[in-house]
């Protein structure tokens, strides 16, 4: 079946979407998975990401400039 998690990404602190991922999925799935999100390239363009915190099985903190 359809395993995997869901975690909220936020960006620069407010939850816009959530993903599903491996539980055991580590950091860099995670990133690519919420920054090919359709919502997340929304509220992204044009401005520069400057960091993306991955907290693991927690959530996904998308930081833009």
């Amino acid at each position: 079946g359809v395993g995997g998690i869901e975690l909220p990404v936020s960006i620069n602190c407010k939850v816009r979407w959530h993903i599903r991922v491996s539980p055991d999925a580590d950091a860099k799935p995670v990133e690519a998975a919420a920054l090919a999100e359709p919502k997340v390239i929304e509220h992204t363009a044009g401005k520069t990401v400057k960091k993306i915190i991955v907290v693991p099985k927690k959530m996904v903190n998308v930081v833009v400039a």
